[in-house]
This record gives C-alpha cells, structure tokens and sequence, in this order.
C-alpha cells in the first residue's frame, strides 16, 4: 500500500502546488520544514516513484520561502528527471562514496524541527541526527494528519473511477461458483478481475467464509467454502495512482434467519453512517451513527474496528473514524464507512463504501447493492 504513480494528467504546476501548499502548513505547524522519504507523500508531492527503496538516501526537502529540492542517488537522478513533478524542484544527486547526509544536512536549519514522513527509514533518519545533533523530529501522519485528506477535483475523478472499477469486479465475482471452492481460488478470480478492470496494483483481496468471517482481516487459505456459508469479500488497490476499497457480505445458498436479520442490521449501520457525513461533523460522529444502530440491537460488542480510514494516494491513511478524533469533515475527503459484526466461531458480516464529503452531504463512491447477494 505504498502508492505508485499516478498516470493521470496531473502537471508540473499541480505539483509544484501541493509542494507549496505541504511547506505552508508545515510553517504555520511550527515546523522548520518537512523531510519525505519515497512513499505515498513523496509521490503526491512530486509525481516520483522511484522503483525500489534502497539504502541510498532520497529524500524531498521542503521549507516556506525555499525552493523544493530532491536528493537522489546520482544512479537514479535520470528516472527522478522524468518524473512529471520535477521540473518544479531543484535535483541535487550525490554518487557513491560521498556523504548525503552531510549534503542534506546543508539545506537544514540546524536547529529545527521537521516533519517526517512515516516511512523514511530509521537508518537515515539517524544518520541526519547524527549530523544535526540539534534538530528534532515528528511523525508527518501526527504533524500535519490531514496533508493529503481533501482531494481536488481531478483527485475525485480518479477515487471515482477507481470506486466504478472495484464495483464491476464485485458484479462479476458474484457470477462465479463458490461452493466446494477454496478462499485462495476466489481470491484469485478477486486479484484478476481488479486488474480486468484496470487496477495497476492489487493490495488485498480478503475471502473469509463461514467462522473465517468473524476476523476482519482473515488471510485468504484453503478452506472450502460450503454450503451454508456467509462469506465476508473485502477487496481494493489501486488505479491510476488511487485507491479503491469496498466489502461485501454474500452467502451460499439461503440464509438463516439469524444471518440475515445480522446482515440487515450492518447494513443499517452502514446508511447511518453514511448518514452522518456532512461538512462541520467531527470525524468521530461518523463512528457514533454507526455504532449506535448495531450497540442498539445489542451486538456492539462484535463490532471491533473503527468505522473508517481514509483513502487516495494509498488505500489507508487518515483521516479516522473513530471515537476520539475531532477532526471536522470537510469537502474533499474521502473515507470509507464500513461496520460490521462479528460472531466468533460463526461467520461475519462488513458492508463497505467509499465516501467523500460535499458542499451538503455525502456521495457514496461504490454503487452496488448492499442487499444481501446469494451465490452458488
């Protein structure tokens, strides 16, 4: 879930923006700065992805009033040069057998704090602090949660497509048998369909049946589905550059009567949920609404996750919806509201759009039914 690029349209100048606007808000945080690392930040800021990460130093320095600068590997500064965002940054390489820290360290307020990107390795990280005894160090996902959370109308675009392409491989998933199938099998057919329908990158493609169900996140293995069986299908990855993320709960064969009132009630929570999605509302509002409905029927103690992660660049990151987070919506993030219950030793139920705030409301990114759908 590291990210890769993007192959839409976006310029130079849509970079060179994001790069701008990434080192205002690090200022008015009280940073000197912000140091990222190859991963998602790095491609939403630049457009640069570089092939592998290795333990040659490549790292975006940006700070307010600065021009942006890249540090890369001599070897790979003609792939960085491609990168759609590079004309909008300084390169500055360095080659084998000279010291990028002590070159990094020349573009730093040698006193300051800087934000850094989650996935930067620690061995560089200390490597800088070795240079720069008195400079300090956050987290970027702690120091600036919502850098990447409103997404502008080609981001949209991209989520939306992304959404309408994990939508189709659900409608034609639940055409194949999974009776006296393995999880593994379907999974596949799940991995190949996403790729049919134009996903780059496949990040997870959960089966879980029968009791398999009740963990949230069962790894796909060779059981047989049966008969009988609620299967819990949550899959996405991503497109374009940007993520999808959606769950449905199918069954084989006719339910039980318990199976089903369960599944009409996640699919309650859900609506709710979704329902609750409005400029203005704290993030944890999102989770309450949902929560509330399955606590009220009296299985909240099944429902064991939050009800939301954001998406975009990567199919997790902020911002959460969860009890405790006060961040208010606002138009342009985008989230996934996904409740569930989880009975142990008996099967799951988790129903899963994708969704992003309006001037007014909330518009739901994945289409399909939410109705319980029977397989063979």
């Amino acid at each position: 879930m590291t990210g890769s690029a993007p192959t839409a349209s976006f310029t130079a100048d849509d970079y060179r923006a994001r790069m701008e606007r990434a080192a205002r808000a690090a200022a008015d945080a009280g940073l000197a700065g912000l140091l990222v690392a190859p991963g998602p930040d790095l491609v939403w800021l630049t457009g640069y992805a570089p092939t592998a990460a290795t333990e040659r130093l490549t790292l975006l320095v940006l700070a307010a009033g600065r021009d942006p600068v890249l540090v890369v590997p001599t070897l790979e500064a003609p792939d960085a040069e491609k990168a759609v965002g590079a004309p909008a940054l300084t390169l500055r390489d360095w080659t084998d057998g000279k010291d990028p820290y002590a070159a990094t360290a020349a573009l730093l307020d040698g006193s300051g704090r800087f934000g850094v990107s989650d996935n930067a390795w620690a061995i560089h990280l200390l490597a800088l602090q070795r240079t720069l005894p008195d400079t300090s160090y956050a987290a970027l996902t702690e120091a600036l949660p919502m850098l990447r959370a409103v997404k502008d109308t080609a981001e949209l675009e991209l989520l939306t497509a992304a959404g309408a392409a994990a939508d189709a491989a659900f409608e034609e998933i639940r055409k194949v048998p999974f009776g006296g199938r393995r999880e593994s099998d379907v999974a596949a057919d799940l991995a190949g369909l996403l790729r049919r329908f134009g996903h780059s990158q496949v990040d997870f493609t959960i089966v879980a049946s029968g009791p398999n169900g009740a963990n949230p996140h069962h790894e796909v293995g060779d059981r047989v589905i049966g008969d009988g069986d609620m299967i819990v299908l949550d899959f996405g990855g991503l497109k374009d550059g940007y993520g999808s993320d959606t769950s449905r709960t199918v069954h084989v064969g006719a339910p039980t009567d318990e199976e089903r009132r369960v599944h009409d009630l996640v699919r309650e929570a859900q609506e709710a949920g979704f329902g609750a999605v409005r400029p203005g509302v704290a993030c944890q509002e999102v989770d309450r609404a949902a929560r509330a409905v399955i606590a009220g029927a009296g299985y909240g103690e099944y429902f064991i996750h939050r009800t939301g992660h954001g998406i975009g660049v990567t199919t997790h990151e902020p911002p959460y919806m969860i009890e405790g987070e006060e961040q208010l919506l606002v138009p342009g993030m985008c989230f996934s509201v996904e409740p569930g219950v989880y009975l142990p030793g008996r099967f799951g139920v988790r129903i899963e759009d994708i969704v992003t705030v309006t001037e007014d409301g909330g518009r739901r990114l994945n289409d399909t039914t939410r109705e319980m759908v029977i397989v063979e």
